[in-house]
């Protein structure tokens, strides 16, 4: 692939332009008592109280992360996107409850999972050159910053902290895409190749919704309900009244879509 850059200028700090600010956050039960504080994490200036109290108490790594780093040098891969593992020498300097701690600023979370990123699609010959991967690494960075863009919740959680960090553990039955052999692989650690996904089917019992009229493979637009075939697993958005009787017959003999409300228009 070739990444043009539309948010960033090549050779200089992609958040440049993105104002950081220290910001506090807390959780306090009704007595006033403080349950979870975190004060002077680094956030982008622009970010809302409620943005910066999830970053703190959901995505931040809490634990686990070395104060001091070293690269973990690779054949075939720009030095720059090496991953980073404890640096023991440089620690065993340090005080020992100064060693490991958790992450602290906005920037270290999106540099990892902006790096993992890069990193999988440079090992996996995504980018035409290294350009083109430094070019994606900095603009999902300041997408990131600036929220034009994000990831579902588990990518915020888990990807990244072995590139990033060298955290690793048992394997938890995670499975991926070996890129050189397009096989089916089972993971032989927890983040090397974490598990970044939010939603699962889980087997042709998932029994989350009964009593709905058969249909397979079907949306229907404004009484939506979404049918998986290979599946048959029942996803659906609340209809409006008497839609469920209408349904069966509309799929037969479809009717007149409605005028759509502008504010859910889709873009087309």
């Amino acid at each position: 692939m070739q990444i043009a850059r539309r948010f960033t200028t090549a050779g200089q700090d992609p958040y440049a332009p993105v104002p950081f600010r220290n910001a506090t956050s807390e959780i306090r039960n009704p007595d006033g008592s403080v349950v979870f504080q975190a004060e002077g994490i680094e956030v982008p200036a622009e970010w809302s109280q409620v943005a910066c109290d999830i970053l703190a108490q959901k995505y931040f790594r809490k634990a686990g992360v070395a104060a001091r780093l070293a690269p973990v040098e690779e054949d075939g891969v720009p030095p720059w996107l090496w991953r980073r593992t404890a640096d023991a020498a440089a620690l065993a300097a340090l005080p020992e409850d100064q060693r490991f701690g958790g992450e602290t600023s906005a920037r270290q979370l999106f540099d990892r999972m902006a790096g993992t990123w890069t990193y999988w699609g440079w090992k996996g010959g995504y980018f035409d050159a290294e350009d083109d991967a430094c070019a994606f690494y900095d603009e999902i960075r300041v997408m990131l910053a600036r929220q034009i863009g994000a990831p579902n919740s588990p990518q915020w959680f888990n990807t990244g902290l072995y590139w990033a960090y060298g955290i690793d553990g048992p394997a938890q039955g995670h499975y991926y895409v070996d890129h050189r052999t397009g096989e089916l692989t089972a993971s032989a650690s927890a983040y090397e190749h974490p598990q970044p996904h939010a939603c699962f089917i889980q087997s042709v019992a998932d029994d989350l919704v009964h009593g709905f009229r058969e249909c397979e493979g079907c949306l229907v637009y404004r009484h939506v309900q979404i049918a998986d075939p290979t599946d048959r697993r029942r996803r659906l958005i609340p209809l409006p009244p008497g839609a469920a009787e209408r349904q069966s017959s509309d799929l037969v003999h479809p009717q007149p879509a409605e005028e759509p409300d502008d504010r859910h228009c889709p873009n087309h």
